[in-house]
């Protein structure tokens, strides 16, 4: 199971300026209060990614097992919820488990990185994965009809069974071309939002198709869900790194960085990218005031970004909060063989795995942003696995709400997110949007 090693959220001997023990106490009550805001959503079925570890994944084990033996990839059209998640797990996993299908997820609007997805793939070994709710995603549909059009040119026989949409139970237009077309079908669900999705047919299709075992996803979201209903908040990660990043940002501290250890798990960091900042950047809070709420999330890769972004973290502005991802055991190493042991240079390397040097670099960082008088945490793998990676997964989906109930702030919209899809409709020609056409035209005009 992973764990939450928290030491240098709070004053020690070593970081003296950070956030003493004791404002754990004095912000109990607003604990307490947030914890049962997150009930009393539960109770009112808000909060759906709470209750997906109970979900039937027979029919994504059953769809899987009964496809053609022929499909060995998968490419997802979908952007942010529908997309980073499948990243992740699919990237955490697919060389520790073994995988053997591929996926490839096509989630921006670029077209030469369409065409090297669809260079590199064999169309007739790949599955095509619609995911949107709405069925209007510009981005997503915008994919949805090249690719389409490209599968009914080469396959006009049997090009439904190419295309799986995965959309809305009942509404929306993809849920009519299912009806109509015949493709094979998922479901977003309507109480789960599209950055809490992953554990979701959104997520899970994906990594049924590649070999994860979505089951063992599922234990360990369940495992971290039990977790954060300790009643002692230091025992209880998710509340805990909640209330620690809350009492941060009131102190200025308005960027997080996720820093993992492990190339693995950085796409990890990018859909924790998602999740933080849609879900808490938000201008007013539930009663209407104007508070610009929010903390930018940053990734940063150990040991990569030692040689760059570590040193505006240690003697920059003392403005961020990071949070190291650090795996303790890999399905694969090397022995650093001593080739120069006449060389003092290297020979200190010779005989060390390389697993041992990353991880030493990973406390010699540690140590060095202590010295700067830095705030850090470490969420600790002991191994990347299916049921580690669906609890790191639980965990910062229940963080993530809990601060927004702090934060006094609705985690679960995304306002200025639509503002910009209402622009880029009005940009695109769709009808029904005339008016802020004509505002940014002129704006453009000006």
């Amino acid at each position: 199971m992973i764990r939450f090693e928290h030491r240098n959220l709070l004053s020690n001997p070593y970081l003296r300026k950070a956030i003493p023990g004791s404002r754990l106490v004095d912000f109990a009550d607003k604990v307490k209060s947030a914890r049962q805001e997150l009930q009393a959503d539960r109770k009112a079925d808000i909060l759906g990614f709470y209750d997906l570890p109970e979900q039937d994944t027979d029919h994504i084990t059953d769809f899987v097992t009964s496809l053609d033996a022929k499909f060995e990839n998968m490419v997802v059209l979908g952007i942010g919820g529908s997309a980073l998640g499948n990243k992740a797990l699919y990237n955490a996993l697919k060389t520790e488990a073994g995988l053997q299908r591929k996926v490839y997820v096509y989630d921006n609007v670029d077209p030469v990185y369409l065409y090297e997805i669809l260079d590199e793939i064999d169309l007739e070994k790949t599955l095509f994965n619609v995911i949107t709710k709405s069925g209007s995603t510009a981005e997503t549909m915008s994919g949805y009809m090249i690719v389409l059009d490209i599968l009914k040119r080469k396959f006009p026989q049997d090009y439904q069974k190419r295309m799986i949409i995965t959309t809305d139970k009942e509404k929306g237009f993809l849920r009519q071309v299912v009806s109509s077309e015949g493709f094979s079908s998922f479901v977003v669900p309507d109480n789960v939002g599209g950055r809490f999705s992953v554990l979701t047919d959104v997520g899970l299709l994906s990594s049924a198709f590649a070999g994860i075992d979505i089951n063992a996803l599922l234990r360990g979201a369940a495992r971290m869900r039990e977790i954060s209903e300790i009643r002692d908040i230091i025992q209880n990660p998710p509340l805990l790194n909640g209330l620690l990043h809350f009492l941060y940002m009131r102190e200025g501290k308005n960027i997080s960085v996720m820093m993992p250890y492990s190339n693995s798990l950085y796409d990890f960091a990018d859909w924790y990218r998602q999740l933080w900042a849609e879900s808490l950047g938000k201008r007013h809070d539930v009663r209407g005031r104007e508070i610009f709420a929010g903390q930018t999330p940053v990734k940063a890769l150990g040991t990569t970004d030692q040689h760059s972004q570590i040193q505006l973290y240690t003697q920059g502005p003392n403005d961020k909060v990071i949070t190291f991802l650090t795996v303790e055991n890999w399905k694969h190493d090397y022995v650093i063989p001593n080739i120069h042991p006449e060389r003092e240079e290297l020979n200190y390397l010779g005989g060390k795995k390389l697993s041992e040097l990353l991880n030493a670099e990973r406390l010699a960082t540690e140590y060095a942003l202590c010295q700067a008088q830095r705030p850090n945490a470490n969420l600790i793998f002991p191994e990347i696995s299916a049921e580690n990676l669906g609890a790191a997964i639980m965990m910062y989906e229940i963080q993530t709400v809990f601060t927004g109930k702090l934060l006094n702030i609705n985690p679960l919209d995304q306002p200025g997110v639509e503002a910009g899809k209402i622009a880029t409709y009005a940009l695109m020609g769709k009808s029904g949007y005339d008016l802020q056409r004509k505002e940014i035209k002129s704006y453009q005009n000006q």
